[in-house]
């Protein structure tokens, strides 16, 4: 057991003293997750850009209108081009410029020239039509606050304060929405965290991705006669085999374990059940640890292997769902990604994470992660034993 350990903790210490894994395995993940859960997440507002004359009250009670909106959130400018610049640039959703004499305009009843900045796509002609109600509904309380004031010789400030307070006092209509039918993906990835959906498939893409590349520290030993020296002492080759594949399935969970712990922390990433989370993490661990294992008793040199790892890392992630959901892939295709492990980790992820699923929900996916590990470490042990004992 203390040689098992001591081969496992030089194998770890080989994968962090690499400078090129500082990016690859810690950075590199964590961008893309970042990154698609910009481009495809669902939990984030539409931000709206407004510049206006500061402290003006139509300008502020139009921003405090679309701010107590569900998913819209205003921010301040100052410059007209730059409100422009970022709005081309899809740093902003839409942008809303206000004229100087806003509040002025509306009490005299004359038309304002309000701009709308925006991309020409749906998401874009929704917002305006929000952003058109919420500008009249001012517009009116401001007209009828000017013909009162002109009927009642009452100050309109006052006006403008009673107005105010009994449209906070009116009752609401409410409208009640209920889809029919409707489209079963949005259904699927619907009440996902911004980020949920990338962290759960950067996690199964990077950590057998990082366990196959791994294996050139394999190809190293075998190659320096560091396994053969091993090999002359009292260590016996169960243990060193052992060693072995405890050193690259512990590569594998320190990769999936920083991914959940970093996401967890910096993006608040939903990894439902422990439990159940914990149990897929280690069965797909083991089988990527397996799998590195295999690539590094079949290679001959470093090169090879570091080919071997990143075609077959990226091309068995993409085929299981780790690129594209597995949703979106066509029957036949779903039947084909069922050869790899990391569509069943993705499957298994999917019921935990999407529709709060326990150990006993994703029993079925486990079991298959389990075949996995027992066929890649069977395998692989038997390939190293050959490599060695040649």
């Amino acid at each position: 057991m203390v040689r098992l350990a001591a081969i496992t903790r030089v194998e770890l210490v080989r994968l962090l003293r690499d400078r090129s894994n500082l990016f690859f395995v810690l950075v590199l993940p964590l961008l893309l997750v970042v990154l698609i859960g910009a481009q495809f997440g669902g939990s984030f507002d539409a931000r709206i850009g407004v510049v206006g004359p500061d402290g003006d009250a139509a300008v502020d009670a139009v921003v405090a209108d679309l701010d107590a909106r569900d998913g819209i959130a205003t921010v301040a400018y100052t410059d007209r081009e730059l409100l422009l610049d970022e709005v081309e640039r899809n740093l902003l959703s839409a942008g809303l410029v206000l004229p100087d004499d806003v509040s002025d305009t509306l009490a005299a009843s004359e038309p304002v020239e309000v701009a709308f900045i925006a991309q020409p796509d749906a998401g874009s002609q929704s917002l305006r039509s929000v952003v058109e109600a919420a500008l009249a509904e001012h517009a009116a309380i401001a007209g009828a606050v000017a013909a009162a004031a002109s009927e009642s010789q009452v100050p309109p400030e006052e006006l403008g304060a009673t107005a105010a307070d009994l449209r906070e006092g009116l009752p609401r209509v409410e409208v009640a929405t209920v889809a029919v039918g409707g489209d079963e993906l949005a259904q699927e990835f619907a009440g996902l965290g911004q980020f949920d959906l990338g962290a759960s498939t950067q996690l199964v893409l990077f950590t057998f991705l990082t366990a196959l590349t791994g294996s050139a520290a394999l190809i190293q030993t075998r190659k320096l006669g560091v396994a053969t020296r091993m090999a002359s002492t009292p260590t016996s080759i169960a243990s060193i085999l052992g060693g072995q594949a405890a050193g690259r399935i512990a590569v594998a969970l320190f990769q999936a374990g920083y991914i959940v712990v970093t996401t967890l922390l910096l993006f608040q990433v939903n990894w439902g059940a422990p439990t159940a989370t914990a149990a897929v993490v280690l069965l797909f661990s083991i089988a990527a640890g397996a799998a590195g294992m295999l690539i590094g008793s079949i290679a001959n040199n470093d090169a090879q292997a570091g080919g071997l790892g990143v075609g077959l890392g990226i091309g068995l992630a993409a085929l299981g769902g780790s690129m594209v959901p597995i949703e979106f892939y066509p029957e036949g295709m779903r039947v084909i990604a069922a050869v790899t492990p990391h569509y069943w980790a993705n499957q298994a992820m999917a019921e935990i994470i999407r529709r709060d699923g326990t150990i006993v929900d994703v029993l079925p996916q486990l079991g298959m992660l389990a075949l996995f590990c027992v066929v890649l470490l069977a395998l692989a042990s038997w390939r190293l034993y050959r490599a060695l004992i040649r």
